[in-house]
């Protein structure tokens, strides 16, 4: 006969409620989703809306997994998300188009100055970006863009370069086309080409005083001599530089010469003028 009161059974627990146990895990589930989704707009935003970079849009591995993403996310079909490649491809057209007429501005720019050969082989590629592979496209465009900016700078760096030498050899000008910047450079001339010492040059001083003052600029309005050393006609400087008009070191170079083959040496000349009032 059994003992009713020492039959056992298993802990008897309450049954799960399972209405909410099925909410939970719709959350859950519905939260993962969401996490997803938002990774995967967030990917997607590499290839459109705000922020839209062409670089990012049209790299291959990217546009990849953003398409899968969007895809296990969303549901959407491949071809639903063509509209993404046809963006960035639109977008990647346009930084080409632009970048092609800023290169070919710097070519302009470069032009006689540095070498752009690299350059001038790129907007020639570049020029058929309506037929180019996406991906070449960027690639090409990217280095056109950089490659163009290093020409622009070479040919500033360059004509930076010309204005200093131009400012300089204006000043230097300047300074020589003063009485006693045309001295200073006939005293080192008459020394060193023609062996005149000091003696001769004091000689050379009293002339030239007395003819122009040491004027480039002079000029006899009776007889329409010309320049420091009063040559006549004036043209006839031509023959020590063009610039005859406008260098009173191109005139002293004249006039030393004119002295020597005329008179020997600035003392003799002096001595002339002093006679007969010119030499």
């Amino acid at each position: 006969m059994r003992n009713q009161t020492s039959d056992t059974h298993a802990p008897i627990h309450p049954a799960p409620d399972t209405t909410r146990t099925r909410r939970s895990l719709r959350a859950t589930r519905a939260g993962r989703r969401r996490l997803v989704i938002a990774g995967a707009i967030a990917t997607a935003g590499l290839l459109a809306g705000t922020g839209f970079t062409v670089k990012s849009a049209v790299d291959t591995q990217q546009r990849v997994e953003a398409t899968a993403a969007i895809t296990e996310a969303t549901g959407l079909h491949r071809d639903q998300l063509g509209a993404y490649a046809t963006v960035a491809e639109a977008k990647a057209i346009d930084t080409a188009k632009d970048t092609l007429a800023v290169a070919q501005t710097a070519l302009q720019a470069a032009d006689g100055k540095v070498d752009a050969s690299g350059l001038a082989s790129s907007v020639a590629s570049l020029g058929d970006y309506e037929r180019l592979p996406l991906g070449s496209l960027v690639d090409l465009t990217r280095q056109t863009k950089e490659q163009a900016a290093q020409a622009a700078a070479a040919a500033a760096e360059f004509d930076r370069a010309q204005a200093e030498q131009a400012a300089a050899a204006a000043a230097a000008l300047a300074a020589a086309n003063t009485p006693d910047g045309a001295k200073a450079y006939a005293r080192d001339l008459a020394a060193s080409q023609y062996g005149w010492g000091d003696d001769q040059f004091q000689c050379l001083v009293n002339l030239w005083q007395k003819e122009s003052g040491w004027n480039y600029q002079a000029m006899n309005a009776s007889s329409g001599a010309t320049g420091i050393p009063q040559s006549l006609p004036g043209s006839k400087m031509a023959t020590a530089g063009a610039d005859w008009q406008t260098s009173a070191a191109t005139q002293v170079r004249w006039g030393l010469g004119y002295i020597a083959g005329s008179y020997g040496t600035p003392c003799s000349a002096w001595s002339h003028s002093q006679s007969v009032n010119w030499y």
